[in-house]
């Protein structure tokens, strides 16, 4: 969990908001270490967590921490690069979870998908050792969908219903990873590109994004990347917050800069 970074926010584990669908995204770059943080955010607030990770196993996210809350019930872990596997592999002995049955019938959507989170957040509710917070789904990531052959209609009408059950009907939080494919060109708002066409779908759905991007100067070894956060919810005056920030992430966290002020990036 990155202090630096709540501090940017202005959140802390103590004192959040909730019924927020945040969006992360990449472009040449790595945003995981965001999932990272909010992952540990949201354990450390005793929020009851469902992490569908489709992109990397429990072993990449796995601490103590993670572990305990795993066994004691207010972590949901799903592994859809495993499940997936299991599905695909005809000489595989195992069925594979349901939650990833639209690999065997793709005009099925994500309905079994979005059954798995809702029944995981609301049984993990009723755990006796679960947190007292607010249920959180985290997604890692969402273009995988796309690589396996759902349509972004799909996808946006997952991320829907998952908001409208999770933020709207439990007041809870969603947190969404989306890497995106190629440069940006703002020019080339027509293209049928996957991924664009989900992040700008997305964009529009979410009520804070963080889009972590290389330096626009090339690569330094003393500052990794930047982040360019947009907070979609109204502030005094009706005008949404936009700030840039850069970034290095360390073996055991990361640090923040507000722009300009690193001695490494002129």
């Amino acid at each position: 969990m990155f202090a630096e970074l709540n501090s940017i926010l202005n959140v802390s584990p103590e004192h959040f908001s909730t019924s927020e669908f945040v969006l992360l995204s990449d472009r040449q770059s790595d945003a995981s270490f965001l999932l990272h943080h909010f992952l540990g955010f949201y354990l450390r607030a005793g929020c009851q967590v469902c992490f569908v990770a489709l992109a990397q196993s429990f072993s990449h996210y796995s601490a103590v921490s993670q572990r305990l809350a795993k066994e004691k019930g207010q972590l949901v872990f799903l592994e859809g690069l495993q499940e997936s596997l299991s599905i695909l592999n005809p000489h595989d002995a195992t069925t594979g979870s349901e939650a990833m049955d639209f690999l065997r019938n793709p005009g099925a959507g994500l309905q079994c998908l979005f059954q798995f989170v809702s029944s995981s957040v609301n049984h993990s509710r009723g755990t006796e050792d679960g947190g007292r917070g607010p249920p959180v789904l985290l997604v890692d990531d969402l273009s995988v969908l796309l690589s396996l052959g759902v349509g972004v209609d799909a996808v946006l009408d997952f991320s829907h219903y998952c908001r409208a059950a999770i933020c709207s009907e439990l007041k809870g939080n969603v947190v969404m990873l989306l890497r995106c494919d190629g440069e940006d060109d703002d020019d080339d708002v027509g293209s049928d590109d996957g991924s664009e066409r989900l992040l700008r779908g997305l964009t529009h759905q979410c009520s804070l994004a963080l889009h972590v991007q290389s330096l626009p100067t090339g690569y330094c070894r003393d500052i990794h990347g930047q982040v360019e956060m947009c907070d979609r919810r109204k502030q005094a005056g009706g005008q949404q917050r936009k700030m840039t920030f850069q970034f290095k992430v360390h073996d055991k966290g990361a640090s923040f800069f507000a722009l300009g002020t690193s001695s490494a990036v002129l």
